[in-house]
């Protein structure tokens, strides 16, 4: 990627991170706000009593020559919320005739007296106010064409299977929703399709589909995968939380403080065969057999993931809303990979020499669990610069669950080798990461080129959030990190904008010298 210098005026007196380039606040900016990127306005913002939607309309309407974005004609307001800091924040889509731009939020920041805080989102400024295109088929045929090109069997992905609760389970989730896409400064009416499956292979479909002609104008298997180190199921001793049911014990958990449960299953049957399988039980309620030690430390960890949000944030699942946990051990035939598929976690049981069963590791649970949460929050495209901050926040949030050391997947990878592990935040280098933007690698957005080096370049903010961690401790970190995450990062957002995230979520939670670290951690990977 090339960092490009942009040149603005903003009569606000704000600070803007854009792009690739930092200006400090009252100085006399010229920023491009349109290409789709993701842009960060903050500091000493003229908005003042900003206490409803109708306060932010106004704010819209003052600024309207500014930032080019009409109210009722370009956004669309999407949710609004109070945090424990008293501070709300407005989440826009920005819209064209009621159409909502693919990958794009506008969010207005108000501090408990009202003031403006900061803006910051996808405002594609320059986008036309109407896409001149027709739409000549609905969501439902879209879908068909997204299968067409897939080349999967729709009827062999959709299995349904009865638990032995009594309980159907679909394995194949389909969603179609007509956006504009945009692409090199062309916005097209598409259809967005999803297509999350685990048949005939673990699919987490991303596709956009031109709404006139049918063309596929891009697609995606984001499939979030995650490979660990170290020597696998240890054979210590866990305490469960189970489900007792005709004289039979279930891995299933009612216990937490949520409206869902976390649930184990088995996949028996041979190579991927439906999911989400079998309960894994027990007449004696002692999981002790070597079949069950994957089945122990999914549904083991899956509930010390939950806990570490919950207790940390306050956090009820993945989605802020209860929603079940769901796992599946023994996934396929020496799989060497877990996954979270968009709706459940699936874990292989490794060759035995690359990998042993994948659960055993507790950083990989939350890594890929962590995957769920962004989906359900910052919604971080994953390619680019983008995906690589989707993979880096899964490891740096694999470390909080997981603090003993800084190496990501170590229990699990290589079991004959000891010491070492799939990649680390100390020192990514070790671990063919680049650690400093002198690094970066430009790769192909493509399967073969990692999509653009997401799990490549991810080393550059997983050494960031190393300094971060080292100069400002755990506790602080998580708060910084997950408020960034939830609260100010949008589905665009690169290296300098999650630069300027976390230096707002420090400067909000406590101060200026917090906010400095993050800064200076930043400035030692490259990113100024």
């Amino acid at each position: 990627m090339k960092w490009k210098t942009v040149v603005a005026t903003f009569v606000l007196g704000t600070s803007l991170v854009s792009g690739g380039t930092a200006a400090s606040a009252d100085t006399s900016l010229n920023v491009d706000l349109d290409k789709g990127t993701s842009h960060f306005i903050k500091n000493h913002l003229e908005a003042k009593n900003v206490m409803s939607e109708k306060g932010v309309k106004q704010f819209f309407k003052t600024n309207e020559d500014l930032l080019n974005l009409k109210y009722g004609r370009d956004l669309k307001l999407l949710s609004s919320e109070t945090d424990e800091l008293g501070m709300t924040h407005y989440v826009f889509h920005r819209v064209i005739q009621n159409v909502p731009v693919a990958n794009s939020k506008i969010v207005v920041h108000t501090d408990k007296s009202g003031n403006v805080t900061a803006v910051n989102g996808e405002f594609h400024s320059e986008a036309p106010e109407k896409v001149r295109q027709l739409k000549d088929f609905n969501k439902h045929q879209a879908v068909d064409y997204a299968w067409d090109h897939i080349d999967v069997d729709r009827v062999e992905a959709d299995k349904v299977q009865k638990s032995e609760l009594g309980e159907d389970f679909h394995t194949l989730t389909e969603n179609s929703d007509l956006v504009v896409y945009h692409e090199d400064g062309e916005y097209t009416l598409a259809y967005h399709v999803e297509l999350q499956f685990s048949q005939p292979y673990p699919a987490n479909w991303q596709l956009y589909i031109n709404a006139e002609t049918g063309e596929v104008l891009k697609a995606a298997n984001v499939l979030h995968e995650a490979t660990g180190t170290g020597t696998g199921v240890l054979g210590d001793t866990k305490t469960l939380n189970t489900y007792a049911y005709n004289n039979t014990y279930y891995l299933f958990d009612t216990t937490k403080p949520m409206s869902g449960v976390i649930e184990t299953f088995d996949n028996y049957g041979g190579q991927y065969s439906s999911l989400p399988g079998y309960y894994v039980t027990d007449t004696g309620n002692t999981f002790y057999s070597e079949r069950q030690k994957a089945a122990v430390d999914a549904h083991y960890y899956a509930g010390e993931v939950f806990d570490y949000f919950y207790d940390t944030f306050g956090r009820e699942s993945y989605d802020g809303n209860g929603a079940d946990i769901r796992s599946t051990v023994h996934y396929g035939s020496n799989y060497n990979n877990a996954a979270w598929t968009g709706n459940q976690m699936i874990y292989g049981d490794g060759d035995g020499s690359t990998f042993t069963y994948l659960s055993g590791a507790d950083d990989i649970v939350a890594h890929e669990l962590t995957h769920a949460v962004t989906d359900t929050t910052a919604e971080l495209i994953y390619e680019n610069q983008s995906g690589a901050l989707n993979e880096s926040f899964s490891d740096v949030f694999g470390y909080f669950v997981d603090s003993e050391d800084w190496l990501m997947g170590e229990d699990v990878y290589t079991p004959g080798v000891s010491g070492d592990a799939l990649r680390s935040l100390s020192n990514p280098n070790a671990y063919n990461q680049p650690d400093h933007m002198d690094e970066y690698q430009n790769l192909p957005n493509t399967e073969a080129g990692d999509w653009g080096g997401v799990h490549i370049n991810s080393g550059i903010p997983n050494k960031a959030a190393y300094y971060t961690i080292n100069s400002l401790g755990m506790a602080q970190s998580e708060q910084i990190y997950y408020r960034a995450l939830t609260v100010y990062l949008t589905p665009s957002s690169n290296f300098t904008s999650a630069k300027a995230a976390l230096e707002q979520s420090a400067q909000d939670l406590y101060g200026s010298s917090a906010a400095s670290a993050v800064t200076q951690a930043w400035n030692n990977v490259g990113v100024y």
